[in-house]
């Protein structure tokens, strides 16, 4: 039970590892692009490439979508960001129950977007997590997990490719020694949230610091973006860098100190756009997308738009 791309890992997994995969859940197809075309999720693309049933229920709360669950007679079910809380019956149906793979160190960062709100919070581990479900949301007792090291610069989407793959390899674990490992409860007293991303949550406060701005710049991708509003348009933030002291001039400190949160106080050199931040740091911004056009390079948005020293962000 599976939608996105970072969930066909674990299919594959489960196929590799040989074991007989009796059905694949998936979200329905959705319009995508700018035809509205209808586009078939990657599991279900995966799923029908080795031949296997798909079931997409528009609502999995009716009878129907149960006696159709139960009809697997499944010994196990791995969900993999499915996209819907399963009811009740769905968890008690497999044999084995369900088993979870959720992409952070649970309890840390329970929810829906563990990967990007790790990086806005700048955790410097994460990880991946095995869990047999329960009727919580990602309470249940904990399996097998495996840990790693956010990188400096990684981006939301990267980071959660590289989950995706330490996913599989721990799913595919978890289920050859399914029989051996004692599971054990969270500690509920150690949780923390990744809430359900909204556009808002991406626009930029110029008040927080350059460092704090920067996570959210890559942990905000590829939605809702850090953005801002620049000559009354909003610019998307792709790729940015809190700047050190140290490489300012003596004249462009005095700047910094004087200009309010947001104010471009240095253009053009080392191919960043110098923005100010709150605590007087400083933040380069190295890729943009002003609304309607392509994403670019710092470069190309100044020789486009006669970009300013004094002009505002927000």
């Amino acid at each position: 039970m599976g939608t996105p791309e970072t969930a066909v890992p674990a299919l594959r997994a489960c196929f590799e590892a040989g074991h007989e995969v009796v059905a694949a859940w998936t979200q329905p197809d959705r319009p995508a692009g700018r035809g509205g075309k209808l586009k078939a999720p990657p599991v279900k693309e995966y799923a029908e490439s080795q031949g296997v049933a798909v079931h997409q229920p528009e609502k999995i709360r009716t009878e129907e979508a149960r006696a159709l669950f139960e009809s697997h007679e499944a010994e196990a079910a791995v969900v993999v960001a499915y996209g819907r809380i399963l009811p009740p019956e769905f968890l008690r149906a497999p044999r084995r129950g369900c088993v979870n793979l959720h992409f952070s160190l649970l309890p840390k960062y329970r929810g829906a977007a563990p990967v990007n709100w790790a990086i806005v919070r700048g955790e410097r581990e994460t990880g991946v997590t095995t869990m047999l479900m329960d009727e919580g949301l990602d309470t249940g007792p904990v399996l097998l997990q495996r840990p790693t090291l956010v990188g400096e610069d990684e981006t939301a989407p990267q980071l959660l490719a590289r989950l995706a793959g330490m996913g599989a390899d721990l799913l595919s674990e978890t289920l050859r020694r399914f029989d051996e490992i004692e599971p054990r409860s969270q500690r509920d007293e150690d949780a923390t949230h990744a809430p359900v991303l909204r556009r808002e949550d991406g626009l930029i406060d110029w008040a927080l610091g350059a460092a704090d701005i920067a996570r959210r710049v890559r942990g905000f991708q590829p939605w809702p973006n850090a953005h801002t509003v620049f000559r009354d348009r909003r610019l998307i933030i792709w790729d940015a860098v809190p700047m050190s002291p140290e490489s300012f001039s003596a004249d462009e400190r005095g700047l910094l100190l004087a200009a309010g949160a947001g104010e471009i106080f240095r253009v053009g050199q080392g191919g960043l756009i110098a923005v100010a931040c709150g605590g007087n740091t400083a933040l380069g911004l190295r890729s943009v997308q002003p609304e309607g056009k392509r994403q670019m390079h710092a470069l190309d948005f100044i020789n486009g738009n006669r970009i300013r020293v004094g002009e505002r962000l927000g």
